[in-house]
């Protein structure tokens, strides 16, 4: 039997349950981007926000492209278990926040209607670095922002809004973009000033885009995790979600009407988020990508076993602590070295079974913010990154084309231009001829452009 209001009475007692009617909890939150990470992360905390006495911030999702997620959840009333599992065991959770979820290109007027309603305050996105559809350069690409992006459908609901002299929204972007506030602001402004001037005006005037960093580990849920849940449940889960216990959100105080009291929750709102930011994205994140690429070569599935090869845990260990850690200022009370500490622990948890092809996808949108400011930091100090240019090393042959054999297709939205690239007699002068199509991607250390140039028939980490 399936998870739905009308039998959630039948879940096994183990499984925590939220104490708020959802009948009377109106939206007041619009996500775009409804998959498994917000899920686990921006909607765990505003299900337990409402279980502390908040109310009306049930969440209205939105999925862009495809409609898996609505096929999971809409049968299921928008209700789903979250399962935080660790060598300890499994801890769930079920989850009352969202509400419905649509697919934008089968339904626009419901988003437009949804982003207009008086009861909105927020639009959150995890739409992921390529949904921003940034050209080489960081600015919008017009050709990328087309019918589907999602500045299409802010931009007919802040339109209702304004037309209607609703108050502004906030878009709060959970992604990890350095600095996504300012980023969100400055490409929903450039899409607007080629749209609609006027209306750019208002959004200046009248939204905020605060900045967020997000950390919380998500593999993707498997049907073995559904059967095993469903046996321990007792009924059968298809949006359900799988994550470790960890969780942190930070995010800058500066919203343009209501929200959630996520910080009773465990949420932290400061005035500036980019410390926070800077060392998830060079330490979490770039870790996380170096294992990727370097682990796929070694023949291995998941983040616990990479991590367990002695050669990968020296280069990881080596990354965030010699590499990453001195480039990074720690705000106020933060720790860097125990962050590390913490990390490692994470990627080692062998309940969590996090795939690395999964983390290996669209390596052109997350490298520059991952690793590519730590190479460069690190040349103006004069300072070498062995792990962090055997990692680009690896990630090179991963786009070649090196691990499809083991690993299918790479899974990059400049996967063909890439591997175009690499065709021809000297495919590194090949990249560095396209410098000015994957400028965010090639404007890097000198160290980085050596490896580059160096025998592209070495495959192994050195």
């Amino acid at each position: 039997m399936r998870l739905s209001a009308a039998t959630v009475g039948r879940l096994a007692p183990e499984v925590e349950r939220f104490a708020y009617d959802r009948q009377l909890q109106k939206p007041g939150i619009v996500h775009f981007g409804i998959g498994a990470f917000h899920r686990a992360h921006q909607a765990w905390y505003t299900d337990r926000a409402m279980d502390c006495g908040d109310r009306d911030w049930a969440i209205f999702g939105v999925s862009l492209r495809s409609p898996e997620v609505a096929r999971q959840m809409n049968p299921q009333d928008g209700l789903y278990t979250l399962t935080e599992r660790s060598a300890a065991g499994d801890a769930t959770r079920l989850i009352g926040a969202v509400a419905k979820v649509i697919v934008a290109s089968e339904q626009t007027e419901a988003v437009i209607a949804a982003l207009a309603a008086p009861t909105t305050s927020i639009a959150s996105l995890t739409i992921t670095e390529k949904g921003y559809c940034r050209a080489a350069d960081g600015s919008l690409d017009p050709a990328l922002a087309s019918e589907s992006s999602v500045y299409r459908y802010l931009a007919a609901g802040l339109r209702r809004r304004r037309e209607a002299s609703l108050r502004g929204l906030t878009l709060l972007s959970c992604d990890n973009l350095a600095d996504n506030g300012t980023q969100t602001a400055r490409l929903m402004g450039e899409y607007l000033e080629r749209h609609d001037p006027t209306l750019a005006t208002w959004f200046a005037d009248e939204c905020t885009c605060p900045a967020t960093m997000v950390d919380r580990i998500v593999p993707a849920t498997t049907a073995a995790d559904r059967d095993r849940l469903a046996d321990r449940i007792g009924l059968r889960d298809d949006a359900a979600v799988i994550t470790e216990p960890f969780t942190q959100w930070v995010m800058e105080d500066r919203f343009a009407g209501p929200r959630p009291r996520w910080e009773a929750v465990g949420a932290e709102l400061v005035g500036d988020v980019a410390a926070y930011e800077n060392a998830k994205l060079r330490l979490l994140n770039g870790a996380h990508s170096a294992l990727a690429y370097l682990g796929l070569e070694r023949g291995h599935t998941f983040v616990h076993e990479a991590v367990a090869d002695p050669g990968l845990r020296i280069l990881i260990e080596r990354l965030m602590r010699e590499e990453a850690l001195p480039t990074l200022s720690a705000a106020p009370g933060q720790d860097l070295s125990a962050y590390i500490d913490a990390l490692l622990a994470r990627f080692a948890n062998p309940a969590l079974e996090h795939r690395l092809i999964q983390i290996a996808m669209d390596g052109s949108q997350k490298i520059p913010q991952r690793w590519l400011a730590t190479l460069a930091d690190n040349q103006r100090r004069g300072r070498a990154c062995p792990a962090l240019l055997a990692a680009l090393a690896a990630w090179l042959r991963h786009v070649r084309g090196d691990n499809v054999a083991r690993w299918g297709l790479v899974d990059d939205p400049l996967a063909p231009a890439l591997a175009t690239a690499w065709q021809g007699g000297d495919p590194a002068a090949a990249l560095f001829s396209a410098q000015g199509q994957f400028a965010d991607i090639w404007t890097m250390s000198d160290d980085a452009h050596a490896v580059l140039a160096a025998d592209q028939g070495d495959r192994q980490p050195s």
